[in-house]
């Protein structure tokens, strides 16, 4: 399954036809991210946007991209806000359109266990059987471990075969958050609390139940009052449950990942529409869901400032402690060494000096890049091609676990050449 994941873990993938196309340019300006932008503004700086417009043209060719839409600031100045190929057939992607923004609404829910932190209303220390003392090992793990995903969970996407055919068996079905833990909270514990990290899905689904449990109100509502609103983030949005909807335009999203699953022979083609395939399952009910590049690019500062923060809080949520501190574990997918090339804070990735989070799943990837000395945000939305998918419906070894961290990485060395990220390891 293509999930919200870490760059450093490989793509587990297995799954209308449609064409392949080249990067069409399309107009932009700087604009707030309610007015839904047509026009082109000038850029702050001519030659870094000639740069990063490179960049993408380049990796829509390398690695098989059928849209990118793409905004780059400094300072709250203008880089280059562009969308390149095609949303559908004939119908160019645009910067105005709406996708999912997956694990970015992970910031917002660590955002907003630590405004909870700073309101004094619960400790990042306390034991989540307060909230949640039906979950088997709810009086070992803190609310902090799960925000930090050392908790010992085991995924329910990445690595469990029995959701993982659920999933792409029936992409439409509404899940429900029991319905996932119930498929690995039975399961022994990893590693003891606190004593190792694994990207883990659960952690968040489980945090999620946990918050709307101590403040007697739904996610969707605390996200609103706590995070979205005081952002001003007007077109990110959860849809609500049951309904996988996308406000229009929405740029569509096209994959071959369910090839294995269906038995469709390596020789057929087989290249399906994934727009409308139900997220429920992504992180917790009242987080999931749609944006747009503005919103994205917005985030990369909020987030990447820690504005709604106390200091002590946004120092939290950017550690790097876990570096050196981590290994892998035989049986875990996603447990491995944090490095100065990947760091799991508090729900935000710490890569070199620039902090940033990168989803992927469904066929789509996107990913917010913010590098705090130098005031740089970058946002990117993505798309893949027919090409970008092996004969098993699995991406291509040039495409790797998620196509969008080259691309950002490329455009940060371009516009910060003096303090570019590392590489991606694997």
């Amino acid at each position: 399954m293509n999930l919200i994941r870490p760059f450093a873990i490989v793509a587990l993938s297995i799954g209308m036809l449609a064409s392949c196309t080249s990067a069409t340019n399309t107009p932009a300006q700087s604009s707030p991210p309610s007015a839904h932008p047509t026009t082109t503004a000038a850029s702050a700086d001519p030659a870094q946007a000639a740069a990063v417009d490179k960049v993408v043209q380049d990796a829509m060719k390398a690695r098989h991209l059928r849209a990118v839409i793409v905004r780059v600031t400094t300072d709250g100045k203008e880089i280059i806000t562009k969308a390149y190929g095609e949303s559908m057939t004939g119908v160019p992607a645009t910067i105005d359109m709406h996708f999912r923004n997956g694990a970015i609404a992970i910031s917002y829910v660590s955002t907003l266990l630590l405004i909870l932190v700073d309101e004094k209303k619960v400790s990042l220390d306390d034991k989540i059987s307060t909230w949640v003392p039906e979950i088997p090992h709810s009086d070992e793990v803190t609310l902090g471990q799960l925000a930090h995903m050392t908790s010992g969970y085991t995924d329910y996407v990445i690595g469990n075969e029995e959701v993982d055919v659920m999933l792409y068996t029936d992409p439409f079905r509404q899940w429900a958050p029991e319905e996932l833990l119930k498929t690995v909270t039975s399961k022994p514990l990893l590693y003891p609390p606190g004593t190792n990290w694994n990207y883990a899905h659960t952690n968040y689904l489980i945090l999620g139940l946990a918050l709307e449990r101590l403040t007697g109100k739904r996610m969707s509502d605390l996200m609103q009052e706590k995070v979205l609103g005081p952002l001003r983030l007007t077109n990110t949005t959860d849809p609500g449950p049951g309904t996988p909807a996308i406000p229009e335009p929405a740029l569509h999203a096209f994959t071959s990942e369910r090839r294995s699953q269906l038995g469709i022979p390596a020789g057929t083609r087989f290249y399906e529409e994934s727009t409308y395939w139900n997220p429920s399952w992504t992180i917790t009910r009242g987080a999931i869901q749609t944006t747009d590049i503005f919103d994205v690019n917005e985030t990369a500062v909020a987030m990447g400032t820690g504005r709604l923060l106390s200091q002590e809080s946004y120092r939290k949520m950017i550690s790097t402690d876990l570096r050196g501190a981590t290994t892998a574990l035989p049986g875990c997918a996603t447990c491995f060494p944090q490095s100065e090339a990947y760091s799991y804070g508090l729900g935000i990735v710490t890569t070199g000096n620039w902090l940033m989070q990168n989803p992927l799943f469904s066929g789509e990837a996107g990913a917010f890049a913010y590098l705090p000395s130098k005031k740089v945000a970058i946002a990117l939305a993505l798309t893949f091609a027919e090409d970008a998918f092996a004969p098993d419906g699995s991406y291509k070894s040039e495409v790797g676990s998620n196509a969008v961290d080259p691309v950002w990485r490329e455009i940060a060395t371009v516009v910060a050449p003096d303090d570019p990220p590392p590489p991606m390891t694997s």
